[in-house]
């Protein structure tokens, strides 16, 4: 028998989550910003770092923004496939979170439309994922996503025979064609195989995953390390005034494809890295 599961539910879970990314820097990535601070040789990338570790603490501590720009929310949901969503439209119970998030929170609206360029208002709505998993719960993760590093995004069609070391330098060249852009130090998602849609995606997910965490696949962990090295190596450094700090972390992803292809999306995370996680 399906477990029926308020959408009224879902609302109240997505505005806490929005109200709680905005404001409170995740563990994971405070210890990232310590050892990083730790390492750093740069006295500019040092002083950076310093101030952003603050400035988390802080929002933290007096429920305030960690950035003003508190971004488009993108919310991702498994949904059990014996799960009965009931009283009304998930959609509509989404934005509603987000809605009364981002007014109860003061966050600011960026959401506009995309030619008239007339803003909602409201920062609605909302981009949802949605995806059908065994069992009868409801895990929602909200990760609101500034433009400074989504328009960083890149993806980019390889041929089979440029391989690994393609892959490698394909996201490599990314990073370094972004500088400041995206506000180092970045988490950088990378998604390898499928299609140029499921590529994409592949790599927001990654994003999701606890910073410095090595994929479960041993050659995937390799590809992050020997990653993560080669982009540090470049100097951006923090918020791109030089330095040995230019990611925090590189995670991978791969999914099978086509014989003729190998897509490979790159989408980048600011030095705030937020989401937030729950299970109805």
């Amino acid at each position: 028998m399906a477990r029926q599961v308020s959408v009224a539910q879902v609302r109240d879970t997505v505005r806490a989550l929005c109200l709680a990314a905005c404001r409170e820097i995740g563990d994971d990535v405070l210890t990232a910003l310590d050892e990083a601070l730790a390492r750093e040789r740069s006295p500019f990338g040092r002083e950076i770092l310093r101030q952003i570790i603050e400035n988390d603490r802080l929002a933290r501590e007096r429920g305030m923004p960690l950035c003003q720009d508190t971004g488009m929310a993108v919310v991702f949901m498994d949904v059990g496939q014996d799960a009965h969503l009931v009283g009304g439209d998930l959609t509509d119970a989404v934005d509603a979170g987000v809605r009364a998030a981002y007014r109860e929170g003061c966050f600011r609206s960026s959401v506009l439309s995309p030619l008239g360029r007339v803003n909602t208002g409201d920062n609605t709505p909302a981009v949802l994922h949605l995806r059908l998993v065994p069992g009868d719960g409801v895990e929602i993760t909200v990760a609101p996503k500034g433009f400074g590093s989504e328009n960083m995004s890149r993806l980019g069609m390889l041929t089979p025979s440029q391989g690994m070391r393609g892959v490698g330098d394909f996201v490599v060249e990314t990073v370094a064609l972004a500088g400041a852009n995206p506000c180092p130090p970045v988490v950088v998602g990378v998604g390898i195989g499928g299609t140029a849609e499921s590529a994409m995606l592949l790599a927001k997910r990654c994003l999701l995953r606890v910073i410095g965490s090595p994929a479960p696949d041993a050659e995937l962990a390799a590809l992050e390390a020997e990653l993560l090295a080669r982009v540090n190596a470049l100097g951006i450094g923090p918020q791109g005034l030089g330095g040995d700090t230019t990611a925090l972390a590189v995670h991978c992803a791969q999914m099978p494809t086509h014989i003729a292809g190998l897509p490979v999306a790159v989408n980048m995370q600011c030095h705030v890295a937020r989401h937030k996680r729950a299970k109805i």
